[in-house]
């Protein structure tokens, strides 16, 4: 979308990209570039707008594409979190025929009530459903999102949707979810593999296991306590061992592998799947770079600027292609964690916490539509206003 106003002769004007990510629990990137947009034409009409839904693997990226590249929703009912849980899913298919399969549409957190947390129980299977279906589809390419999963089963779950199956040491089916990991004696390929190229669009740099591993970083997230953080750090070395010695393939230090608990590993190890930066496909395949080659500004969004956006998010993409451009950075979040001089030093000129210091979360999520446009007015007014 791009609001573009005709000026008067001899009348210079800025350009301004747009390019917010979701505000998780209260605003989806489109609706949070809308929101910056409108607020910032009213307060600055002169003002060339360019707006460019974020995402960086997680979820929303889905959506992101199909604004970017003219793509669809292909909805499919698949398993869900739970492994008698059917939810309605689907992927993004492109003109290209790539296939955009989001972790959180069948393996998400937010399909879940918090007793319904169990990274024990909660598996992938549904996400390698979507995989499949997306093969039937025709897909030459599948770019996997894995942010946003209520998952700690290594991926398993999703490789077995696909034909692979994992035997306990009686040749046995091992049970989904993380609390089968352990048990895991045998690995058996399927009879025939139809795999085309898979991507798997990470937001972190995490390991599998350790101190910053896929069990110790996300698992308490995902309604695991210390005793199940414990088990399952020590399931997900057991998995790689295993994998390693029967596939010949080391997973278990790989960067990015515990991204969706695991489920990154897992489609190196049985999709061949090669790990990439989510945000930088979407900047990549939403053509922003060449946006940036003429824009004065860009605009980002989420829900907290603090030491993670930094690394591997929405914000980090954006300062690194910023930088190639020369383009000034801003930065709206709901709170801004960061010192003023941390995150001027990361490239960012200016920093604005749309939530007040005196009302809570709750007040601020369901006023998150007035805020944002407050702080996206408070920009423009001090960097915009002619």
């Amino acid at each position: 979308m791009c609001f573009l106003i005709l000026l008067p002769t001899g009348v210079n004007f800025m350009k301004v990209v747009v390019a917010s990510d979701s505000f998780k629990g209260s605003l989806k990137a489109e609706k949070a570039c809308e929101i910056i947009a409108e607020a910032i034409h009213e307060c600055a009409p002169y003002v060339q707008l360019v707006i460019k839904p974020m995402a960086d693997g997680g979820e929303g990226t889905a959506n992101a594409l199909i604004k970017a590249c003219n793509g669809q929703w292909v909805e499919r009912k698949v398993t869900g979190p739970l492994p008698d849980m059917k939810v309605d899913a689907g992927f993004a298919w492109l003109e290209d025929k790539t296939a955009v399969v989001e972790t959180a549409s069948a393996s998400g957190i937010e399909l879940l009530r918090p007793g319904q947390m169990n990274p024990l129980r909660t598996t992938t299977y549904g996400t390698g459903e979507l995989i499949r279906a997306a093969l039937e589809h025709g897909a030459w390419k599948i770019l996997l999102a894995v942010g946003g999963s209520a998952t700690v089963d290594g991926g398993l779950g999703a490789a077995s949707a696909l034909g692979w199956k994992f035997l306990d040491h009686e040749g046995r089916q091992i049970p989904p979810g993380g609390a089968g990991l352990y048990r895991l004696d045998k690995i058996s390929r399927p009879e025939r593999m139809n795999l085309v190229p898979v991507e798997v669009l990470r937001d972190c740099d995490n390991p599998l296991c350790g101190e910053f591993g896929a069990a110790r970083i996300y698992a308490p997230q995902k309604g695991a306590t210390p005793e199940m953080v414990e088990r399952l750090e020590k399931s997900l070395a057991h998995m790689a061992d295993v994998i390693r010695i029967q596939l010949r393939r080391d997973i278990l230090n790989l960067p990015g592998a515990g991204a969706a608990g695991g489920l990154a590993a897992g489609a190196v190890a049985f999709m061949d799947a090669k790990l990439v930066s989510g945000i930088e496909a979407v900047i990549a395949r939403t053509n922003l770079r060449a946006e940036l080659e003429s824009a004065d500004w860009i605009i980002t969004g989420e829900g907290c600027l603090d030491h993670q956006s930094l690394s591997g998010k929405v914000v980090s993409g954006i300062l690194k292609a910023a930088s190639q451009t020369h383009t000034r950075v801003a930065v709206l979040a709901g709170r801004v964690e960061l010192s003023e001089q941390e995150y001027q030093n990361a490239g960012i000129v200016t920093a604005i916490a749309s939530k007040p210091g005196d009302i809570s979360d709750l007040e601020a999520i369901a006023n998150s539509h007035i805020l944002l446009r407050s702080a996206a007015k408070k920009f423009a007014d001090k960097y915009l206003s002619r």
